[in-house]
């Protein structure tokens, strides 16, 4: 086996392990499981419990909004963080410590504008909407 390959070897062989593993224990499960049913055992539940509320129920899309733009700004915090681990020896080249300086300002301006854009429009205040209950989309 060529020396170049050698390093990759035992992240295929952690796969290989890794997935037979699962699949072995799919298996023990369907030879050795318990088969035996009922109706209390099919019934669905939530943390133990049995289930309070349809779930087919519509749901505001102000949850789903705000779900977004919770990923919108996670993604900028793991842009951030090999950024801010590098600066360090990218400000030993004068050019290049600026340009990290300003393109990490643009990014966050663009963000920020995007923040303010939101906020301006209301998508945040949805936990203050005059006390109104449920969760419809009207």
């Amino acid at each position: 086996m060529d020396a170049q390959f050698l390093p990759y070897v035992a992240v295929v062989l952690t796969m290989v392990l890794c997935v037979g593993l699962a699949v072995f224990i799919l298996v023990l499960n369907a030879v050795l499981g318990p088969k035996v049913s009922d109706a209390v055992k099919d019934s669905p539940f939530e943390c133990g419990s049995p289930a309070l509320d349809n779930p087919r129920k519509r749901v505001a899309v102000k949850y789903y909004a705000v779900a977004i733009l919770f990923v919108v700004f996670d993604i900028e915090a793991v842009f951030l963080f090999p950024w801010a681990v590098l600066y360090r020896d990218l400000l030993k080249s004068p050019i290049f410590g600026a340009i990290a300086l300003g393109e990490l300002l643009l990014f966050v301006a663009v963000l920020a504008v995007g923040l303010w854009y939101v906020w301006g429009k209301g998508a945040l205040d949805w936990a203050f909407d005059g006390g109104r209950q449920g969760g419809s989309d009207e």
